[in-house]
């Protein structure tokens, strides 16, 4: 039997811990943090199957609560905040293990980007470590209310290889595997958890920043071929990255970048202009992407330093130039801090391709 606690409310953390819910009542332990009425009223999740109330969640303000409130300690946390809270919620998890002596669970990253992973390693030296993807479209209506978009459950997992591996961490690796597998998810084991995040990266940085500086859909950027243009540069950038520090991407659910990574690499951009518009405008139409959603939220931070800012940042370790994704992460960054200058870049193509091209 599992006990697991789910660090995060957002649509991953609701979807993962509505399913563990519904497959096994008693082995699910979050999701953390669905506050006010979601709370109250349980989680509201809608699929393919219609529309279903999960109300055996049991929700928390802290895990420090959480651990006290548990009936045993937690044999896995699976953590889906946002990457920009990752130390907070590990500082936290660690007062929680203080104060309740509670042993080291498992711990499974489940989010964006590149760089939580180490940040649980430092936490948990001695306990094993978990790299996770879902390629999952689910949209939060209200808070503890999720709409899963596409019946698509993929969902890849690998041990964090810096931390090497032996038949215990093997074995429970297994288990997550099959927990993860029997509330509905297809579990794909990944050898390399550096290349499932960097190609997960691959997919989140398209059509991201650019959306968020712009203040327009997926669809309205893509209508312009430059900025398909910046995105292509942006992608050989990251797999100029990759391949200098051996990190091979790999097919990913049903986004081939195995294959194509040759073809992204070299192809002319005017035939990957089409696909590109088809498959990545078409998909999120006018769906707002993460970077977009929190830079007008004004959350006052944004994941970009660990998308297009890791790109840089790595670039710079292994001697490869990264100017497109630099500015990227420059430009938005300024707009998190400066919002007053945001209506100068709305709708501003032509300023952005003089700053990129």
């Amino acid at each position: 039997m599992w006990n697991v606690l789910i660090v995060g409310a957002g649509a991953i953390g609701c979807l993962v811990g509505g399913k563990l819910a519904q497959a096994n009542p008693r082995d699910a332990g979050g999701p953390q943090r669905i506050c006010g009425a979601g709370a109250e009223r349980g989680l509201q999740l809608t699929d393919e199957h219609g529309a279903h109330t999960v109300r055996n969640l049991h929700a928390a303000a802290s895990m420090i609560e959480a651990y006290h409130r548990a009936e045993s300690a937690f044999d896995l946390i699976i953590f889906t905040v946002k990457i920009y809270d990752t130390d907070a919620a590990v500082a936290e998890l660690q007062q929680a293990l203080v104060a309740t002596g509670a042993p080291r669970p498992a711990l499974l990253s489940l989010q964006n980007g590149v760089g939580n992973e180490e940040r649980l390693a430092q936490l948990s030296p001695r306990a094993p470590v978990m790299a996770g993807s879902i390629t999952t479209p689910v949209s939060v209506i209200a808070p503890g209310v999720i709409r899963i978009d596409k019946p698509r459950y993929g969902l890849g997992l690998a041990m964090w290889e810096e931390q090497g591996a032996d038949a215990a961490s093997s074995s429970l690796f297994d288990d997550v595997g099959e927990l993860l597998a029997m509330t509905g998810f297809a579990v794909k084991p990944y050898r390399s958890a550096a290349s499932l995040k960097w190609t997960k990266l691959l997919m989140n940085m398209m059509g991201n920043a650019t959306c968020a500086i712009l203040d327009e859909t997926p669809e309205s950027v893509f209508a312009d071929h430059r900025m398909l243009d910046i995105e292509i540069k942006a992608w050989r950038e990251a797999l100029a990255v990759m391949r200098a520090a051996h990190i091979a991407p790999v097919d990913l659910e049903r986004y081939p970048f195995g294959k194509l990574a040759p073809l992204i690499r070299y192809a002319p951009a005017a035939l990957l202009r089409p696909v590109l518009h088809k498959q990545i405008g078409g998909a999120r139409g006018g769906k707002m992407p993460s970077l977009h959603i929190d830079l007008h939220s004004n959350k006052g931070k944004s994941e970009v330093g660990w998308l297009n800012g890791a790109v840089a940042d790595r670039g710079a370790v292994v001697g490869v130039a990264t100017p497109v994704n630099a500015q990227l992460t420059e430009i938005l960054l300024h707009l998190v801090e400066q919002p007053a200058q945001r209506s100068g870049w709305k709708n501003a193509h032509d300023r952005l391709w003089q700053a990129l091209a």
